[in-house]
């Protein structure tokens, strides 16, 4: 036989008087709907919940924090307006702050420090190639469309989550045989293509374009033009930068009222704040290590927004990210890129700087490992050409640490490039890259590192012909000149080649003119 079951009859509002808080008359007097919500007293019946805690006080009555107040940061809209009206908050700063500010202000880059601008020209004039060059195009797709007004807020979530996806799974175009300008006329077709997605609210497809921009500077394959190639990609990266800055900073507008340019986290409206994390934690998703830190690294500017710290704290993160990058070369740029937004975001961490530098010290005998001559090997790249690809980096690396140094710091630095091997490279660049007065009053320190450098590496004649671009600019000891012209003019006058004679002679001509007579 079967048995029917039927519902239990419940009486719901009996039961929800049984369950509900007490409640204690407010005393008007002293209310006010905007202030934050005190409860005096608050006791429970019979329903107890799983994972509830309850707090015991002495006293009679406890504050609880309203969950809607919390979101505000314990203001709301309306106290901000007081606030600022408040002559205890718009008081003047203190002479502690005030120290702060003029101790920022000296910090920042001058006008005495020669800008990445000024190099890029060089760079990609010198860093040519005949080889052909491939490249990798993004097709978009027609989920980046812009979606209906009646279209829910989750389905645009879901779409924009497929579109990163879909980056992942491979919606590019391969172009091969390109030559040298077909590739930069490619690079300029991306940098325009980010600026029209932007322009169209279409941010998932900049995002794209970006990383994809990113993993080209993976690429090795014609290695002789990757300086270049670097200097392309980071205008796209600087583009994208400052996109997703000027986006936050607008967002922040107040009553037609902007932020000023050395405004605090505090003064960030929530929406803004939300906003940049949500850029933040779309980059950290970036699966692959190199585009991830270089997209986080053209945003570091946008820290300014969340936190005080927050560009301190960033920085050697990135600095530490570095070190999963397996290729030299490509690893070296990196860390140039990281000085190159560190110097125009927060020039006063100089630890960070210098210690991008001594991590690469670290890992620079690298760049004489068997991958690296197998590389080179199969490209048909001489070691000494090898190396002159790094000059534009290490030069880079070496003036942001430099500017405005101690000399203290810089026999330091002096002192670790000297008891590493192979380190023409490196003796090069600190002679580009100090200041003249200090090369100068040591020359015939830099001289005897010269002498003991391998000819087979780095070619001597360059080294000499940087420390006489510095001898032309700062005078070295008196006693020591006439040693100085006889050790250059010795290489000197080996060089067979006519180009290479002429551009160290032409500079050693200059120290001859400065310090001699019509003898010498």
């Amino acid at each position: 036989c079967y048995f029917l079951r039927h519902a239990r009859s419940r009486n719901y509002v009996s039961e929800s008087e049984v369950c509900k808080l007490e409640s204690i008359p407010l005393d008007f007097g002293d209310y006010h709907p905007l202030k934050p919500i005190t409860v005096t007293e608050s006791k429970t019946k019979k329903m107890n919940r799983k994972g509830s805690t309850s707090s015991t006080s002495s006293s009679s009555s406890s504050s609880v924090l309203d969950p809607l107040s919390s979101v505000l940061d314990g203001t709301d809209p309306l106290s901000l307006f007081a606030a600022a009206a408040d002559p205890v908050t718009s008081a003047p700063p203190t002479d502690g702050a005030r120290r702060r500010r003029d101790k920022d202000e000296s910090s920042a880059v001058g006008s005495d420090f020669e800008p990445w601008s000024s190099k890029r020209g060089e760079i990609l004039a010198r860093y040519t190639t005949t080889e052909k060059l491939s490249i990798n195009l993004y097709m978009g797709s027609e989920k980046g469309k812009a979606t209906t007004t009646g279209s829910a807020v989750s389905e645009k979530v879901r779409t924009r989550l497929e579109e990163l996806d879909d980056l992942e799974e491979g919606s590019q175009k391969e172009l091969l045989n390109l030559t040298q300008q077909d590739y930069m006329n490619r690079i300029e077709e991306l940098n325009q293509s980010l600026k029209d997605a932007w322009s169209s609210d279409q941010k998932v497809k900049a995002l794209k374009i970006v990383i994809q921009c990113s993993k080209l500077l993976s690429d090795t394959t014609v290695i002789q033009f990757y300086p270049s190639k670097f200097v392309l990609i980071t205008d796209i990266l600087d583009t994208f930068g400052k996109l997703v800055y000027e986006r936050i900073l607008s967002m922040c507008v107040d009553n037609r009222v902007s932020l000023p340019d050395n405004f605090s986290p505090e003064s960030v409206n929530d929406t803004a704040k939300e906003t940049c994390l949500n850029w933040f934690f779309k980059i950290a998703s970036i699966r692959e290590l190199i585009p991830r830190f270089y997209v986080e690294a053209a945003i570091l500017k946008c820290n300014k927004f969340l936190s005080k710290t927050g560009i301190s704290e960033c920085l050697p993160r990135l600095t530490s990210m570095i070190r999963g990058i397996g290729d030299p070369l490509v690893a070296v740029y990196a860390r140039a890129y990281l000085c190159r937004v560190g110097m125009e975001v927060a020039p006063q961490l100089k630890e960070s700087l210098n210690k991008n530098f001594f991590d690469f010290l670290l890992t620079f005998k690298q760049i004489h490992g068997d991958t690296v001559q197998n590389q080179l090997v199969v490209q048909c790249v001489e070691i000494p050409s090898y190396l002159t690809l790094y000059s534009p980096a290490i030069d880079w690396i070496l003036q942001c640490i430099a500017y405005h140094a101690p000399d203290v710091l810089l026999t330091e630095m002096m002192e670790r490039c000297k008891k590493l091997g192979n380190n023409a490279l490196l003796l090069n660049s600190v002679m580009s890259a100090f200041r003249a007065e200090f090369i100068a009053a040591r020359s015939m320190d830099f001289i005897g590192m010269i002498k003991e450098c391998d000819e087979s590496g780095f070619p001597k004649h360059l080294l000499f012909r940087s420390l006489g671009l510095n001898l032309a600019l700062a005078d070295p000891p008196e006693n020591d000149r006439l040693q100085i012209l006889n050790e250059a003019w010795k290489v000197i006058t080996k060089l067979k080649n006519p180009q290479d004679y002429i551009n160290c002679a032409e500079v050693w001509v200059e120290y001859t003119c400065r310090h001699f007579t019509v003898g010498e």
